[in-house]
């Protein structure tokens, strides 16, 4: 049989939603890898259709083949589209980039027949987010153990979570954040100020999936006993019981705006970036996105107080970790430490978290592997 030398790497994108991005951080991280590292490889990006309208399905994206699932990319069947990912790409690509654990219980199979090159972002300990049960707790922490044996590296998105992985399973794990760059300042324009027109006055603002562990009750406990100073927050809230009970307590308060989400980029970065101050409520998770997005805005962060956050922030932001702990600090808050905030947040922003610096970073791992020849058959299309 014939073999051939192929001129760029071939890298599988597995565990997302897909691109272009329309959901969550991985998503994000998927997209802009993809922007940025087309000269470098040629990428297959496993994509579920269940997220994307027909008509809205290109076969390529920026240079990268996409190929669709009929399955959810989260929850239970997370499980299936992870395996069947990666088993398609054992037949395409050099190098499996897999985010997220859900799959990994099938690794030592593939270990047993392929010797590719297999990444995996362990993402930020899935298995302690409280809306888990017993049972899928105990299946993340397999699946954790099965990607930190048998995954070839292994990648952690907070300082955090490579120490745990250091001390809990005695690996030294790849450290790579996020970009937050693509979220841009912008002016508030008249149309958007007449949809909200709290826009003119000084508003905290915060965005986030409507979940226990980022703290939204406590939140809003807080700011309800603070009617001079709005709070906006934008989430999903109708796509749980937990949120939907938030909206029916606090909804009607009107200095609380519960927005829907914002798919509109440029709206929603006018709500963020002309905010006075950003809450941060987050306590599960490494990395957040949502966090390096504010940091890259430059804006004063007030975030809740655990070792992430602080590892992100460089322990330059404010903390809080009570309702009457945030409560006090909401009252204290003089404008020149808000603008010193600030501007921390940006020269870290710009020192840890672009995504011309995390694409590097991903590149550099992913192009460590050897090439082989590989029989006509296989070859990338």
């Amino acid at each position: 049989m014939r073999n051939y030398t192929l001129n760029k790497k071939k890298v599988g994108l597995i565990g997302t939603v897909g691109v272009p991005a329309r959901y969550g951080g991985f998503e994000t991280l998927a997209h802009h890898l993809v922007l940025n590292w087309s000269s470098q490889f040629d990428t297959i990006v496993y994509c579920s259709s269940k997220a994307y309208p027909e008509k809205d399905r290109p076969t390529h994206w920026n240079g990268a083949r996409l190929v669709y699932w009929p399955f959810k990319a989260n929850g239970v069947q997370s499980i299936i589209y992870d395996i069947l990912s990666i088993i398609h790409a054992l037949l395409y690509v050099d190098v499996l980039l897999i985010l997220g654990v859900s799959g990994c219980i099938f690794l030592p199979l593939v270990k047993i027949f392929s010797s590719k090159r297999i990444i995996v972002n362990i993402d930020g300990l899935e298995w302690r987010r409280a809306k888990w049960n017993t049972w899928i707790k105990h299946f993340l922490i397999f699946s954790e153990r099965m990607a930190i044996r048998y995954a070839d590296e292994i990648i952690t998105d907070n300082e955090a979570i490579q120490e745990y992985v250091k001390d809990e399973y005695g690996i030294f794990a790849k450290m790579i954040a996020y970009g937050g760059n693509h979220a841009k300042p912008v002016i508030i324009e008249n149309e958007t100020l007449e949809q909200y027109p709290f826009l003119d006055k000084s508003y905290a603002f915060k965005v986030c999936r409507i979940e226990p562990e980022n703290n939204i009750k406590l939140i809003l406990e807080a700011f309800k006993e603070m009617s001079d100073f709005p709070l906006v927050i934008v989430g999903n809230w109708s796509h749980s019981l937990y949120g939907r009970g938030l909206v029916k307590e606090f909804g009607h308060i009107p200095h609380l705006h519960l927005l829907d989400p914002i798919y509109n980029q440029n709206i929603l970065n006018q709500l963020r970036s002309n905010c006075t101050l950003y809450v941060h409520g987050h306590s599960a998770g490494g990395t957040n996105p949502s966090l390096v997005e504010a940091m890259n805005l430059g804006l004063p962060i007030l975030a809740y107080d655990v070792i992430y956050n602080r590892k992100t922030t460089h322990e330059k932001a404010l903390y809080f970790k009570t309702q009457e702990e945030l409560f006090y600090t909401l009252q204290q808050l003089p404008s020149r430490r808000l603008r010193q905030i600030a501007q921390n947040m940006k020269e870290l922003a710009d020192e840890h978290y672009t995504w011309e610096i995390i694409t590097d970073r991903y590149v550099s791992l992913a192009g460590e592997s050897v090439l082989k020849p590989v029989p006509s058959f296989l070859l990338f299309k």
